[in-house]
């Protein structure tokens, strides 16, 4: 580890009274006989780390996803389960990860948590890395892709998976979308979608989205207008793919299910962002619906539906565009873009790993990742890596190892490897027997990205 990593982590600690108390399993001198190591900082992170005895030199530092504030206990973790740790310790990487200073929206001390976590296990282990990378799951993939953009004095490479890439301004206004369709077509009345005063509220709508849903469902009429809501909130129609069915009934029960369940979870976690921007950072105010739906990937499924039921498509769209009537609190879109949005500035190699059907990150928030980054001219920094699974990070040990293994050797050589899906499945088979399905694929639009459409 360089002298200049090591100065600039251990002011952080010192500025900021980082390590208030430390525990260990294993004193320091048994570092090079494997040991695991806890401690807590000054603002009630506490942190994990795992050394294993043929240590390879590189730290991996893990960010956890999105633990919603109802929810009870934020324990640290140093990887996204058993298995993925267990590999990446085999493969000899050092382990570190923080619960972070708090449950729920954490994303604003999340960077300071990690990196703070970091110099705790460094100072307490006596280790000195040759290299340092940054990975991370769901919340805690924007969690790493902000630290790609802050911290190259500290880190070398960073590889978000199922990472929320389009940043927590569009990730809400996509999501608004969707409850908006749901509100207008399906429970015909104004629901509260957003500027909840407390949590209680945000489980009464998603009782009352969830309910107009299911009651939709029942008809024909409801069918298409529930896979409309769907297909705003970006859920795949192509779950059952791989069963080679094209039935459209088949596939909008597919919808239906996914739809029931990224309701109950994302508007309670609405809660949670929004008491941390300070109030409503959302809006779809001057949304046409009608052109953004021309966007999705499920238009023509839906399409279909509203023929079959004998619903006018264009005229539903039109009603969603005529009633898109909510304007975001400016300060609070402020707060939110400044402490949880990514630049595309990258100050590292980046690797990203997302699955083709995820009903919490969409697949196509790559595509706006990818375009950010190209926009601030760092495209040869950026590989993105895509897999044919089903499920928000339903991503296999050896998957996680392929790409870590790639951003390893970009960082140790300064040139991308060979990274085809062909290549990268062969690399996973190699490192474990977890299997692996990468394919090679470019996602579609993504249709919360309101600056950008301007």
């Amino acid at each position: 580890m360089s002298p200049r990593v090591r100065i600039r982590t251990l002011a952080v600690a010192a500025a900021t009274g980082a390590a208030l108390s430390i525990g260990l399993v294993a004193p320091p001198a048994m570092a090079d006989a494997g040991a695991d190591y806890s401690g807590s900082l000054a603002n009630g992170t506490t942190w994990l780390a795992s050394v294993p005895s043929d240590w390879n030199g590189t730290v991996l530092l893990y960010s956890h996803g999105y633990r919603p504030s109802f929810v009870p206990g934020n324990p640290a973790s140093v990887a996204p389960n058993d298995g993925t740790k267990a590999l990446l310790l085999e493969r000899g990487y050092a382990l570190v990860g923080s619960s972070y200073a708090s449950s729920g929206w954490a994303v604003p001390t999340a960077v300071d948590d990690q990196l703070q976590s970091l110099d705790a296990m460094l100072d307490q282990t006596g280790l000195e890395p040759e290299h340092i990378l940054a990975y991370g799951t769901s919340m805690g993939g924007l969690v790493t892709g902000r630290l790609a953009e802050s911290a190259g004095d500290v880190i070398e490479g960073a590889m978000p998976t199922c990472g929320l890439m389009e940043g927590a301004v569009d990730l809400n206004n996509y999501q608004l979308d969707g409850s908006h369709a749901i509100a207008q077509l399906l429970a015909g009345q104004d629901l509260q979608i957003e500027g909840y005063a407390t949590l209680n509220e945000a489980f009464a709508t998603s009782a009352a989205l969830s309910a107009a849903v299911q009651a939709g469902q029942q008809t024909a009429e409801g069918r298409a207008r529930v896979a409309l809501a769907a297909a705003l909130f970006h859920l795949s129609d192509g779950v059952l793919e791989a069963e080679a069915t094209k039935d459209p009934a088949v596939r909008q029960e597919s919808l239906y299910t996914q739809l029931l369940g990224t309701i109950g979870f994302v508007t309670p976690g609405r809660f949670d962002i929004e008491s941390t921007a300070g109030g409503n950072a959302t809006w779809n105010l001057g949304v046409d619906y009608g052109k953004l739906f021309a966007q999705s990937e499920d238009r023509g499924l839906v399409a279909e539906l509203y023929r079959e039921a004998g619903l006018d498509l264009k005229a539903d769209l039109a009603t969603l565009t005529q009633t898109a009537d909510i304007a975001a609190d400016p300060g609070s879109v402020e707060t939110l873009r400044a402490s949880s949005g990514l630049t595309g500035d990258l100050q590292m190699p980046v690797v990203t790993l997302h699955t083709l059907d995820d009903v919490l990150a969409p697949v196509q928030v790559e595509q706006e990742y990818a375009e950010d980054v190209r926009s601030a001219h760092d495209a040869s920094l950026l590989r993105q890596f895509f897999v044919d699974h089903v499920g928000h990070c339903n991503f296999t040990a050896a998957e996680i190892a392929a790409g870590i293994e790639v951003l390893q050797q970009r960082v140790e050589t300064g040139h991308w490897s060979g990274s085809s899906a062909t290549v990268m499945n062969r690399l996973a088979a190699s490192l474990d027997d977890s299997g692996s399905a990468f394919v090679a694929t470019q996602p579609g639009e993504f249709l919360g990205d309101r600056e950008g459409r301007r």
